[in-house]
């Protein structure tokens, strides 16, 4: 293990514990903002590495960089009914107990005048404001990574120029990329006397405008001559080709062949080209489709995590990674030689963009104990509070989540075993990013 995959790994910890620590302040800032009162600002779970109070919060970073939270007095309401001065029957039933145990806990930090500093107290809208804070900082995070990434760097564009990779001989589409025989045929390009770094500008008098077009015109065209535009050191000619049929990978679906379609031979040439704003939004709205669809699949692709775990199975490129997967990512992106550095930090940043955006998407996700429970118990508060305006009813009280703890614990006994498995999986089948 070379000393750049261990620093790959490290500036990959440093900077998810950056994205932790910025979600962490989405919560804080507007929960100041409205007065509750925060007695703990961490980011890390476990033993606590250093600390420092300042007023009445205690910031602080802890040994295990997988998490982070603030501590929040009065999450939980007492129980209806209860009389602070005097004792409480004891609780029947294991989930009655639990979950008065839970109030007990959500009440021991609140101090004489602190009944308006509670969360539980405060108007339902400052609660969705306060929980969405997390989720909405990675999400903005993620944008403006993405931003840098795409409009500072810009993205591998594929341009109508012959590359120098592209093979002078017909290679079969069911035959992997290998060097030319001296039995295959040459290639239509080859035979026309086409060579590296021609750009191709017109087909048969038709203007080429990128290389989706060329591929697109050769293709429908089919086998039979025609006259290809090009600039070679700045001069403009023609060629004379005899395109040739054969059977391609779509260019929608590689999976799937096309049939007897035009093939001329050559291979484009990728330029990074900077994109605007406008295309930062529809990048990062592609992404987010495919990451939601990726959580409704989320049991199926836990299942294949399993059998890649314990069974020897190919790890699936498109599933789910944990923290220790993404660390050893960075670390092979550092420790790769067949990158540039400018490819590094690039990859780098899509790398910690998607992380973030994972991470903001499934924190929405209503249930708790994600953010995005809390979020629901807000709205539902709110929608309940208009519905009694409305009918000209009392003012019903606070929505209580304490009653649906079993469930909550429930639910993070799943998301332990899950982010368990993960951690198993990245050690002993992670995925590679050099395939």
């Amino acid at each position: 293990m070379s000393w750049l995959y261990i620093a790959g790994i490290v500036v990959f910890v440093l900077g998810l514990m950056a994205s932790i620590a910025l979600h962490e302040i989405g919560h804080l800032v507007p929960a100041k903002l409205f007065g509750v009162r925060v007695t703990q600002y961490m980011v890390g779970f476990g033993g606590t590495m250093w600390s420092k109070k300042k007023g009445e919060t205690e910031y602080g970073i802890k040994w295990i960089p997988f998490g982070g939270y603030i501590r929040m007095i009065g999450m939980l309401p007492p129980r209806p009914g209860d009389d602070p001065t005097r004792l409480r029957r004891a609780s029947t039933g294991p989930f009655q107990g639990l979950i008065d145990t839970a109030r007990d806990v959500a009440q021991e930090e609140v101090r004489p005048g602190d009944e308006d500093r509670v969360f539980y107290r405060k108007k339902w809208w400052q609660k969705v404001i306060i929980m969405s804070g997390g989720p909405l900082m990675n999400l903005v995070l993620a944008f403006i990574l993405f931003a840098v990434l795409l409009m500072g760097f810009g993205l591998p564009t594929p341009k109508p120029i012959v590359s120098p990779l592209t093979a002078t001989c017909v290679i079969p589409a069911n035959q992997p990329i290998r060097p030319c025989k001296p039995t295959d045929r040459p290639t239509p390009a080859a035979k026309a006397g086409m060579k590296v770094g021609d750009q191709l500008v017109t087909f048969n008098g038709a203007k080429i405008t990128s290389w989706d077009d060329t591929t697109k015109k050769i293709r429908s065209h089919g086998a039979g001559p025609v006259k290809i535009g090009i600039v070679r050191d700045g001069k403009p000619m023609t060629l004379d080709v005899t395109l040739i049929s054969q059977d391609r990978p779509a260019i929608d679906d590689p999976k799937r062949i096309e049939k007897n379609v035009g093939f001329l031979g050559v291979g484009p040439t990728e330029v990074y080209e900077t994109q605007s704003l406008g295309s930062v939004v529809g990048y990062m709205g592609d992404l987010t489709g495919r990451v939601a669809q990726s959580m409704l699949n989320l049991p199926q692709k836990m299942v294949g995590v399993w059998n890649a775990a314990f069974s020897g199975h190919e790890r699936d490129r498109e599933g789910p990674v944990g923290v220790v997967g993404a660390g050893r990512m960075g670390g092979e992106i550092l420790a790769s030689e067949a990158l540039s550095d400018r490819e590094k930090i690039m990859i780098f940043l899509n790398l910690l963009a998607g992380f973030n955006l994972a991470i903001g998407m499934f924190n929405l996700i209503p249930l708790l104990p994600l953010d995005g429970g809390h979020i629901a118990g807000g709205l539902w508060e709110g929608l309940k509070r208009a519905y009694a305006r409305v009918m000209r009813r009392p003012e019903p009280s606070y929505v209580d989540i304490a009653k649906v703890l079993p469930l909550t614990y429930a639910l993070a006994m799943v998301m332990i075993v899950m982010a368990g498995l993960l951690v198993y999986a990245d050690l002993v089948n992670p995925i590679r990013l050099s395939g």
